[in-house]
C-alpha cells in the first residue's frame, strides 16, 4: 500500500492529472516560506544601494509583485487550491552579488500555502529582474521551499 509521501497524488489511479481531494483533512493554521535569489552585476547591486535603477523602486515594486503573486496562485498552477491567504510579507536585501528574496505565507486551511510561497519569491524575481534589465541582462534566479508548518505532515524545514 502506497502512502502520499510515495506517489505523485495529483495522478489518478489511470496517470490522469486531478486536484487532489482535501475536504476530509483539519482545517488548521498552516505558513511556508520560500528564498530565492536573482544574482546580479556589481553595478545593478550598486545602484540599487544608490540612486536606484533606471525603471524605479525596484525592490518596492518587487515587493508587491510578491505579494499580488502569492494572492494569484491558483491562477497560475491548475491544480492548485484557491486558499484564503490570510497573510502574505515578502522581504528583499541586496547582497554583494545578488537580490535576495524571502516570502512567508500565512493561511487557515485545509492545505499547505508552499506554492503560493514559491509564486511569491517568482514573481518578485521576475519583477527584479525586469527592473534591473537594462543594466544586466544576465540576471540569474534560484528558488526553493524553506520551511513549512501545520497540516498532517506536521512541520518541516531545510537543513541545507
Amino acid at each position: 500500500m502506497s502512502s502520499a509521501q510515495d506517489h505523485l497524488t495529483h495522478l489518478d489511479d489511470a496517470g490522469a492529472a486531478r486536484m487532489v481531494d482535501v475536504s476530509a483533512k483539519d482545517v488548521t493554521a498552516r505558513t511556508a516560506t520560500a528564498s530565492r535569489r536573482v544574482l546580479v552585476l556589481p553595478r545593478v547591486v550598486e545602484l540599487l544601494r544608490g540612486d536606484g535603477v533606471p525603471k524605479g523602486d525596484a525592490l518596492a515594486t518587487a515587493r508587491i509583485a510578491g505579494i499580488m503573486g502569492a494572492k494569484r496562485t491558483p491562477e497560475l498552477i491548475p491544480l492548485c487550491h484557491p486558499l484564503a491567504v490570510s497573510g502574505v510579507k515578502v522581504d528583499l536585501s541586496v547582497a554583494d552579488d545578488a537580490v535576495v528574496i524571502r516570502a512567508r505565507v500565512k493561511t487557515t486551511e485545509r492545505t499547505g500555502v508552499e506554492m503560493e510561497a514559491l509564486t511569491a519569491v517568482t514573481v518578485a524575481a521576475l519583477t527584479v529582474i525586469d527592473m534591473v534589465k537594462a543594466v544586466d541582462k544576465a540576471a540569474i534566479t534560484d528558488v526553493r521551499v524553506e520551511e513549512k508548518s501545520g497540516g498532517a505532515s506536521g512541520d518541516w524545514s531545510r537543513t541545507s
